[in-house]
């Protein structure tokens, strides 16, 4: 495709690719090709999606009782049993401004946010503090967290909670499994792949000193203080976030497809989507990229920084909502013996669950706001999110399958999923 391009027309496509309209762009002609029966590999079946909702309503009430419910983001993992991890190391490290601890929270979410590609079934983390043994998402925040803590990423001895790009650019395989106990015993997928993500972004960082080095040495959290300054009156878009992450950050995820020589990221092709135009085929998620912008918007209230239109994000195209869907029978696999196999990332069943797992997502959020009686500003998807779907994702997993697993079996390389 790009090899019949020019330049100027990859740049354009690049651009457009980056945005969080192209997600849902690509998600709605997903959708409507479902509708006509034309979407290959999955049917559609959206009589069940109030099902749905009534399962994520008694999930979120279940969680979240009198429904105040927080934004979708790493600092809930953070937050696992109820103990304020982060509070604690800030409270303890004492810092001289909000500034300062802004860019720490920001280089805690950028980089456990590259850590949190799924783990595999087998891998748990034993905390230290609490002696509790956690799994998933919830042990690859700790666990993150824990390495954080720990100065694992800090150039600067005195000042162990921070990130440098020179210390990620070292960063070997071996450190990652040793601060997420991985081993023989406690398998971990796709630690090479993590390994290579920090390493990338280290490179990144130190290229791109314009977005990670605006007041200090280059590290993640140096994304705070150019988000700060691209707001309007203290106020800043949610999808601007976004689009500054994409910036700076689709070149640092490895083996995805290159406009003008330059990586686009979480974006694949769906050759059902093609309708002859450039790009057409192309799906973007931007997964990690909108749950690292949904993870920003913490440490940018720590700067003074409130974050506006938080539906502008898209919803987040990963396991546990788009099995929600595949469980729930809200899609249904063409073939029940893709149920059994592996699938490549990159295949075009998995393209399309992951679209079709965008498009519900808005139209369930929708369906859960008129049971509850809320409105899109008070309740965005990020709180349906968290409420909510991925919950709810999990749930039905456990109900189905005895070891908790997605409905489908996809190969991770660690930055993905």
């Amino acid at each position: 495709m790009t090899a019949e391009a020019s330049e100027d027309d990859q740049r354009a496509l690049r651009h457009r690719l980056s945005t969080a309209a192209a997600v849902r762009d690509s998600a709605e002609r997903a959708y409507a090709l479902a509708e006509a029966g034309a979407l290959p590999g999955l049917t559609l079946h959206p009589e069940r999606l109030d099902e749905v909702a009534e399962r994520v309503i008694a999930v979120t009430r279940a969680r979240y009782p009198d429904l105040s419910v927080p934004l979708h983001s790493r600092w809930r993992h953070f937050e696992t049993g109820g103990l304020d991890r982060w509070g604690m190391l800030a409270a303890a490290r004492e810092f001289s401004d909000p500034r300062q601890a802004a860019r720490a929270a920001g280089d805690l979410a950028v980089v456990s946010v590259l850590l949190d590609a799924g783990a595999g079934p087998d891998w748990s983390f034993r905390e230290d503090l609490t002696g509790e043994t956690h799994h998933r998402s919830e042990g690859l925040a700790i666990a993150s967290l824990a390495m954080v803590a720990a100065g694992v990423f800090s150039g600067v001895p005195a000042d162990p909670l921070r990130a440098d790009a020179v210390v990620l650019a070292r960063i070997t395989e071996d450190e990652i499994a040793a601060g997420m106990q991985a081993g023989p015993d406690n398998p971990m997928v796709g630690l090479a792949g993590r390994a290579t993500l920090l390493a990338r972004l280290a490179h990144v960082m130190e290229n791109r000193r314009d977005l990670f080095a605006v007041d200090d040495d280059p590290r993640p959290g140096g994304l705070v203080d150019a988000l700060v300054a691209r707001a309007e009156d203290g106020v800043l878009p949610a999808a601007t976030i976004l689009d500054v992450v994409l910036d700076g950050l689709a070149p640092v995820f490895p083996g995805r497809l290159e406009l003008a020589n330059l990586p686009v990221g979480d974006v694949w092709p769906l050759p059902a989507l093609d309708t002859g135009a450039y790009g057409s085929e192309l799906a973007a998620f931007h997964k990690l990229s909108t749950w690292l912008a949904l993870s920003l918007i913490e440490p940018l209230d720590l700067a003074g920084i409130a974050v506006a239109d938080l539906d502008g994000l898209p919803g987040l195209a990963e396991y546990r909502n788009g099995g929600l869907f595949l469980d729930a029978g809200v899609l249904a696999l063409a073939d029940p013996d893709d149920a059994e196999r592996l699938h490549a990332v990159d295949s075009p069943l998995v393209v399309a669950w992951r679209a079709m797992t965008v498009a519900l997502l808005d139209r369930l959020a929708a369906a859960v706001r008129t049971r509850l009686g809320v409105d899109a500003e008070t309740f965005p998807l990020a709180c349906v999110l968290e409420g909510g779907t991925w919950a709810a994702g999990r749930a039905i997993a456990w109900e189905r399958r005895a070891d908790g697993a997605p409905p489908l079996r996809v190969e991770s390389d660690g930055t993905v999923f």
